[in-house]
Order: structure tokens, then sequence, then C-alpha cells
């Protein structure tokens, strides 16, 4: 929740504080809605335009108030067309994230979606990205941008994501809240924030939260710390620098998925391997990033950031011990330590030409990776422990994108953008863990090599503004997607080698209309992508996912929102996906050599769905939301069918799920309270809210949980 303090004397040591927040404690405000077009300015596109007169997909979403627990960003990232997010109820594995299609793949982190933090990357240079450090007790606002102009952010980019934390404004204040709801869900967290009233000092917000729940299912617990700091100066020469500290640390256990006839019996339970090895992850990261915006005069803009982080993660995986006996298995445990570092370095000049804005830049990003492999037994007697040594290697990863943008406004309703990017991506691998055995199929081969992906992208979107409140435009662009190291590192056949996945790339069309009016804001956008050599999963089997090319799918849609203000602070919110995504081309069938077992990976029949995509979804919202006194809500939220496996023989069925929330802020001098009470899954619908991939055992089905509650309050004392 939000609130305000009187100046501490704790402006001289806020690094101090900064370097010690570590710990767990707990924060404030939150939620959203698909702001009003007309007066709200779009960052994500770097033209500073209004969300009415951008020629892209661009949404803003606002998050004035806590109607939820602010724990994953699902509970506030809604009503966005286009936009899949799922909760798997796992926090090992993080959100299912997928935009227009792009990502839906992903067995777990985020795949497809770039993502920034306070304009820092939170997706790697080869488009591996996660969500667990954008911290929703400090967050300002989301923007969501998808369609052609994504290819502005480079590698990876079939959509982008870009969270905005506060700035401290006004008085020091203190924050103290806490909330919890079903499986001891509970949330405590601390939030100081303060404005500044000289440029020798920062205006400053420190949040930090701890996190517990024993999980809906079984085998399900986790505990999250997570603690964020932002520093913002604002300096005579009109220059604003803002300094952004990030640490989360999570340890959590991983109940894995389950098959159809599991699922309908108990969808809490887990397959006895999970309790027998223990399946959980512990992640650790640390994060600091400084942004320096410098208008030179009224034409000329400098802006600069720099970034650096620490991630180390531990995974146990179910793997039975049976399945790591082959010399290629890299064992039942994950380990590694990843440093990743980089800048963006982008000079924007205004009327450079009359009525010209160019934007020239360049994106550097690197990281670096010592990651292990280990067998999950010691024996036959211990299970879940790190045993043996299977896997040693070194990886490196760097790109050095140059950019360039124009927008021109060469008649007054008509408005020409132009974007290139060229995106490289080099991969590199040392393998140190190399067994030479007398048998050939006990051999492990040297599996270091190195790549290089590259492609220029073009984009180019012409707008038409009609009315001063209706705009329309057509845009077009080619993407680019690389595989992750992950992805790469276990061909699906010994046909293929380690780093030997192509890129994907993709062409998308677009035609849109947005307009704001008495009837409310309306935006319109149908969409048509075919993408080349698509990375599409083979299988995930023995706790090992392979992948590998489809030769062409196709991605076609219409995406419909509106919003309005009835009356007084009464609002509306409705959006509706519809999604066509299919296999362009036959896939032929491979005997995967991936594990001890081969397995045959059947034929993909051209015209079969692309499994997790939901073809229809639609969410509409109702809410009261008055700054102060009672205010109440209640949103729908329904998802098509979702295919699990390429040959299309399973799928979660559709589901439609409600929620209602209610809640009262009061204030009075320097003192505020706000609270909240929630209800999710209003009608106690079991469906299944995310699935795994091509999951080899049939174990595809992630279930969600049933009619469950939340509720919190939150003090604020300003001083």
């Amino acid at each position: 929740m939000h609130l305000h303090t009187t100046r501490l004397p704790m402006k001289s040591t806020l690094s101090c504080l900064i370097a010690c927040i570590s710990q767990g404690i707990y924060a404030e405000e939150p939620v959203t809605e698909v702001q009003r077009l007309a007066p709200i300015v779009v960052e994500a596109t770097r033209t500073d335009r209004a969300a009415l007169e951008t020629p892209a997909s661009a949404y803003y979403l606002n998050q004035p108030e806590q109607r939820s627990m602010n724990v994953n960003l699902s509970e506030t990232l809604k009503g966005v067309p286009g936009l899949q997010l799922n909760n798997r109820e796992n926090y090992a594995q993080d959100l299912q994230i997928s935009m227009r299609g792009f990502g839906a793949r992903s067995t777990f982190g985020v795949r497809g979606v770039r993502l920034y933090v306070d304009g820092i990357p939170a997706t790697m240079p080869d488009g591996q990205g996660q969500t667990s450090n954008i911290d929703l007790n400090s967050l300002d606002h989301i923007e969501v941008l998808s369609g052609p102009f994504s290819s502005l952010y480079g590698n990876s980019s079939g959509g982008t994501i870009l969270t905005q934390s506060r700035e401290g404004q006004g008085p020091d204040s203190v924050t103290l809240g806490y909330s919890g709801g079903s499986q001891n869900k509970g949330q405590t967290n601390l939030v100081l924030q303060g404005g500044s009233e000289n440029t020798s000092e920062p205006s400053y917000v420190i949040s930090s939260s701890y996190f517990d729940t024993d999980g809906f299912r079984d085998h399900s617990s986790a505990h999250k710390v997570l603690n964020n700091a932002k520093l913002t100066w604002n300096l005579d020469d009109g220059s604003k620098i803002n300094w952004v500290n990030n640490y989360v640390k999570i340890d959590a256990d991983d109940p894995g998925g389950l098959t159809r006839p599991q699922w309908e019996a108990n969808p809490k339970q887990v397959v006895g391997n999970v309790t027998k090895y223990n399946a959980r992850k512990e992640i650790e990261q640390v994060q600091t990033g400084l942004t320096w915006n410098k208008p030179i005069n009224d034409q000329h803009e400098l802006y600069a950031m720099a970034y650096a982080g620490q991630r180390s993660v531990t995974q146990y995986q179910s793997t039975p011990n049976t399945s790591q006996v082959g010399a290629n298995h890299a064992g039942g445990v994950i380990d590694f330590d990843r440093n990743f570092y980089g800048t963006d370095f982008r000079w924007t000049g205004k009327e450079v030409l009359p009525n010209l804005k160019l934007i020239a830049g360049i994106a550097i990003d690197g990281m670096t990776e010592e990651r292990y492999g280990y067998e999950n037994f010691i024996g036959d007697t211990q299970f879940g422990v790190k045993g043996k040594l299977r896997r040693d290697e070194d990886n490196t990863l760097w790109n050095a994108d140059p950019y360039l943008q124009a927008s021109y406004n060469f008649a007054p309703e008509w408005t020409l953008d132009a974007g290139l990017r060229y995106s490289n991506v080099h991969f590199k691998s040392e393998d140190h863990y190399i067994v030479d055995a007398e048998e050939e199929k006990d051999r492990n081969g040297d599996n270091s090599g190195k790549t290089t992906y590259e492609k220029l992208l073009p984009s180019l979107a012409l707008s038409w503004q009609i009315l001063p409140e209706l705009i329309v435009y057509t845009s077009y662009a080619q993407g680019f997607e690389t595989p992750t190291f992950t992805e790469m590192a276990y061909p699906a056949s010994d046909s293929n080698k380690t780093l030997d996945l192509s890129a994907a790339k993709s062409e998308t069309y677009e035609i849109g209309l947005k307009s704001s009016n008495t009837l409310g804001d309306f935006t319109m956008a149908a969409f048509h992508t075919v993408t080349q050599d698509d990375i599409v999963s083979a299988e995930n089997i023995y706790g090992r996912g392979t992948f590998r090319n489809a030769e062409q799918t196709l991605k076609k849609g219409l995406e419909l929102s509106w919003n309005k203000n009835f009356w007084r602070d009464l609002t509306a919110q409705a959006s509706y996906s519809y999604i066509d995504a299919t296999f362009d081309t036959d896939i032929p069938e491979i005997l995967s050599t991936s594990t001890p077992v081969t397995v045959l990976v059947p034929r993909v029949a051209s015209g079969n769905y692309i499994p997790g995509i939901a073809k229809n979804q639609v969410f509409l919202s109702l809410g009261w939301k008055p700054e102060n006194g009672l205010s109440a809500g209640v949103d729908m939220r329904y998802s098509d069918r979702i295919y699990v496996n390429d040959i299309n023989s399973q799928y979660a069925p559709s589901y439609t799920v409600a929620g209602a929330n209610v809640g009262y802020n009061w204030s009075v001098k320097d003192w505020s309270m706000k609270t909240f009470a929630r209800v999710d899954n209003l009608f106690d619908k079991d469906y299944s809210g995310s699935v795994i991939v091509n999951e080899s055992n049939g174990r595809f089905y992630e279930p969600s949980e049933g009619r469950n509650w939340s509720a919190g309050l939150s003090l604020t004392k300003a001083f």
C-alpha cells in the first residue's frame, strides 16, 4: 500500500541501507488496469508519444492500489490482449508467459519475451529471463509492447514487458504491511520512501518483503526474500540519475506435472519420484544498475545505462537414478553460478530536420557461467542429494547490437516510423568433463563449441491520425530468436550436435486502430506472423528437455481492448484475444537418443495447433476505485483449451474463473491505512492453469488452486 513520511535522519545513510538490504521484511501498494490511452506517454517504443498516437500494440498499466498479495506478476498484469500469463502454482519454475504465441514452449522461466525492470534487462543475451526479481510492492507501472515494434529490442523479442518502480515523493514515510491467505500464504513488507528538496540529496524508495506458503499442491512450499531500492537524483543541469539495487532469494519445492487421470483423481498430489528425490530449487540473485538521462539542449538528449549482477541456482530434479547411467547424461542436479552485465548508450535528436526525430544507440550485454551437473543420489540409500559429478562447463554469451530509429511527421496527420537493429549473439561453451571409456557407449565426448547468430532487423510503421481521437496504422517487422544455452545443451538426436539449433526468423504484419472518445478507450489490432525455423519442444523426459526446429509456423490473430470511466470512480475494462497458431509444414519423426532409452518423437502434421497457446482469451472487470473510502471490484477471465503436445492428442480444457475484491482506504493527517480482501476462483473451478509441453511421461498438467482467499492491511506514517 502507499503512504508517506517526513524527513528521517536517514538521507545521509541511504547507501549503507541499500548495501545492507538483504534480509526480509515487507512493502507496499499495487494492482493494475489498462489506463486511458489519451494522456499516457508510452516509453517502450523510445519515441515518447502518447499511447493513442503510438503505431504499435502498446499498453500502459498503472499500479495505484493494492487489491492482492503482490507476490506474482500474474496478480497485476491482467487484461492485456495477446498476453497469456499462467501461474504454475510452482515457485520453483516461475510464471509461464507467452505473447502472441512467442514463448509458449517454455517449461521454466520466460522465453521469447524480453523483460526489463527499471530499464535494466531481466533477460539474458540468449533470451532466457525470469520475473522473480520484480517487486510489486514498489511498482509504479508496467508497459507491454507486442507486435512488430518489439523487434526494436533485438533477440527474443516476440513481445516486451517493461516494469518501472516508483520514485520517492513528498515527505519521508514508512509503510508496514502484512497480507495472508489460503495455503498458509503470508507476506510481510516494509517500505521506506521520501522525496528530495535539493539536488545533493536523492529521493528514495526502499522496499523489502518476506513471503512463504505451504503451496496448493503437495510438495510445493516456498520461501522468498525480495529487496528493491531505488535512488533518484534530479540535478541542476536537467539530468536525471536512477540507481537501482535488487536482491532476491527463493527456496521452493517443485511438485512437477500430473497425467490427466492423476489430475482428475487428486489435483494436489505429486508423483513418487518428486518426494523420493526431494525435487526443489534454490535461487539467489543480486543486481545493481544505473540509468542516466541528460538533455544537452532542446534538440539533443543522451541516455546511458549500465548494470551488473550475479545469479546462483541449484536445482534437484526428480530424475530417477536408473536414467542417469548413460555417459552423456548430466545428472539430476543442476548447479550454476552466472555473472551478467551490460550497457546501453543512446542519443536522441528532436527536430534534426523539420518534424524528424532520430534515435541512435548500441546495446551491449554479456554473461559468463560456470555450470555443473551432479547425480541426485549417493549409492542405493541416499536420494535428493548432490552425488557424483556428471557435467562441468564454462559458458560465455555476449551481444553488441547497434540500432537506429526515425520518426518523421511528413504531413499534418501522417507519421512514418522506422527502425533498424543489427542483432548478434555469440555463444561459446568449454566442456571440462570429458570421459573416454573403452566401450563406445560409455564415452562422453568433448561438447565444447561456439557459434554466432546474427540478423538485421528492420521495422516500419505508417500511421494516419484521422481525427484527434482516432488513429489507424499499419506496420511490418522482422524478428529473431536464438535458442537458449539450456535448449542447445542436449541434441534431440545423434544427427545434431550441441549448439546446432538454428535461430528462428519471423516476419510480422499488423494493422491497427486506436480511439479515445466519450464511449471509452478502444484498441484493435490484427496480425499475421510467419516464422522460419521456429524453435519447438521435441520432448521432455528424464529431467531433460530437447528442442528442434520447425521449418515454418504461422500465427495470426485479432486483439481488442476497451476501458471506460463510467461515472465518478466506476471503471470497466474488457479485452479479447484470438490467436490461431499452427505448424505450417510437416515435421518428420525422429528417434531421440538424448536419454538412455531411445524415444520416438512422432511426426507433426501441417495444420496442427502449436501447444501451449489458448486460441481465445477474454478478460472483463468492473470496479469502484476511489482514492479513499470503500472500494470493490469483480473480474472474470476465460481461456480456451490448450493443446499439450505437437500431435494434439491431449489438451487442457477451457475454463472461466472469476474473482472479487473489497477494500477500504483511510487517511488522517500523517497516518494512512489501507486494507483489502479478495477471493479468487470464486466458483471453485477445477482447471489446469498451465501445461508442460510435450512431457514424454504424459505429465502435462499443472493444476491450479481452487477457491482461495487473501487479505491484507498496511499502515503508513509520514514524518
